[in-house]
């Protein structure tokens, strides 16, 4: 990234203020190739919480984890026409390998329909082989022209779950099993309030019938896809010829799911919580969750910093000791305020006779004395308190910026003034999304799934509408 500056202001320029936070709170760094992004250690554990509680709510669900090369044949692409059209500008093409040009070109890996639902015909012959219930996790590659770390890169980790079902109501289930799963965790780990909703028809995935998606707002007002849980319905078993042998000797398609979240929520968490100090990280997935810092390196202190350290790590709370001495007391409260971490535990002499601690909670900046013997309960309190707190900011900040709009007109004039989401009735139409896009850089992020139809009118043509949905800039 760029070198070393003091952060600017939030306020100010959003893009410097994130690229700069990202190497200050030493995220990630750029590789070498355009819109590649290499992770540092603190970045990466950010996503390796991410994983550990995603995985674990997978495989509660009886999904089971694969991997499927990352080289996949151009023609399986093509076998599902629009699934091709939709990924074709953001392919990475290999067309020489060993020295010699390949018979075949074999495209880097954007997703893994066609790949994995390739390896599924010659699965399933008879109900007795469904469900298939399968994840991946690993990378993908999508070519992208306009980049910005964790957000927008060329590639990006993530998960993607794959499932074939002998009836479209067990597959309808699934995807909204998926969508639900995500949800929980972005309420519950990120501390992120968000809207699940279908999204319209231009904005559905490349293959599906319907995409269901959990749509995030950042502080500038644009909005952000958090992640997807797509009803592909018969479309890539057709094209794969994924069929079975039902009960009654039968022979029929299978229904199939596809869903995923990737590495661009932590961008996502970076521009949501983040603040003019540096990151602010909900406890549930912060890296290091209590940073405790010696006023200096001497015996007495550094013995209580232990006794404190390992407390808290009995009771699984993942804390650091920063007791460098190449940085002076100042520096090192400095360094975690910027890397977030929930509470910093400020040890001086003081404090070490009291047999009490001050900490600073991050999210607030409030100061507070606890007592040495109450500490367990008194860390699990604040850590708690944090978390319910981050959510409840975020819940509040997406309610004060959804508006409604009537007519084009007020939709226009909203989104001049405020940004953020604009309520309306609306017919999915989408050359009228086209048309909206180009004259106001906004397009729709969903229809919420708990939103119940109504009687309205169409707020671009005027017409009948009984759907109401969410448009606004996004990322």
């Amino acid at each position: 990234m760029t070198s070393k500056k003091l952060l600017p202001e939030k306020t100010g320029d959003m893009s410097d203020w994130y690229t700069t936070l990202i190497q200050l709170a030493d995220l990630a760094d750029y590789g070498p190739v355009k819109g590649t992004m290499i992770f540092k250690p603190y970045g990466y554990a950010i996503w390796e919480q991410v994983q550990k509680t995603l995985d674990k709510s997978i495989k509660e669900k009886g999904v089971e984890n694969v991997y499927f090369p990352m080289f996949i044949p151009m023609s399986f692409l093509e076998k599902e026409k629009s699934h091709v059209e939709g990924f074709a500008p953001e392919l990475a093409v290999v067309t020489h390998g060993g020295g010699e040009k390949l018979q075949e070109p074999v495209v880097v890996r954007p997703t893994s329909e066609t790949i994995m639902y390739s390896s599924f015909s010659k699965w399933v012959h008879s109900w007795r082989d469904l469900p298939i219930l399968i994840n991946q996790w690993g990378s993908v590659v999508r070519w992208e022209k306009r980049t910005m770390p964790f957000i927008r890169t060329s590639e990006f980790l993530w998960q993607e779950g794959h499932t074939a079902h002998a009836t479209h109501e067990e597959a309808k289930a699934m995807q909204e099993w998926a969508m639900k799963t995500y949800s929980d965790l972005y309420k519950e780990y990120f501390a992120m309030s968000g809207y699940v909703g279908y999204k319209s028809k231009a904005e559905t995935f490349a293959g599906a019938d319907t995409t269901l998606s959990y749509e995030t707002m950042m502080p500038s007002g644009k909005v952000l896809q958090s992640c997807t849980s797509h009803d592909l319905g018969q479309n890539f078993a057709k094209a794969f010829d994924v069929k079975f042998q039902d009960q009654n000797s039968i022979d029929t398609y299978v229904w199939q799911t596809s869903w995923g979240l990737s590495t661009r929520s932590i961008g996502g968490l970076i521009l949501a919580h983040g603040d003019n100090n540096g990151l602010r990280l909900p406890p549930k997935l912060a890296p290091v969750q209590i940073a405790i810092v010696p006023v200096r390196a001497e015996d007495k202190m550094l013995d209580y910093c232990k006794e404190i350290s390992d407390v808290l790590t009995s009771i699984n709370v993942r804390v650091k000791t920063d007791a460098r001495g190449d940085s002076s007391f100042g520096f090192r409260l400095n360094r975690w305020e910027v890397k977030g971490a929930p509470l910093i535990f400020k040890i001086g002499e003081k404090e070490v006779e009291a047999q009490t601690i001050t900490v600073k909670r991050r999210d607030t900046q409030e100061e507070v004395t606890l007592d040495r013997k109450n500490l367990v309960d008194d860390v699990k309190k604040l850590l708690d308190e944090i978390q319910s707190t981050m959510l409840l900011q975020s819940k509040t900040f997406i309610e004060e910026n959804t508006r409604e709009a009537k007519n084009y007109d007020e939709f226009k004039k909203i989104l001049a003034e405020h940004k953020g989401y604009i309520k309306v009735y609306w017919n999915d139409n989408p050359d009228i999304e086209k048309k909206i896009k180009e004259e106001t850089k906004a397009k729709s992020s969903c229809s919420p799934i708990d939103w119940p139809e109504g009687n309205g009118v169409d707020f671009f043509t005027g017409e009948p509408a009984t759907r109401q949905w969410l448009f606004a800039q996004s990322y």
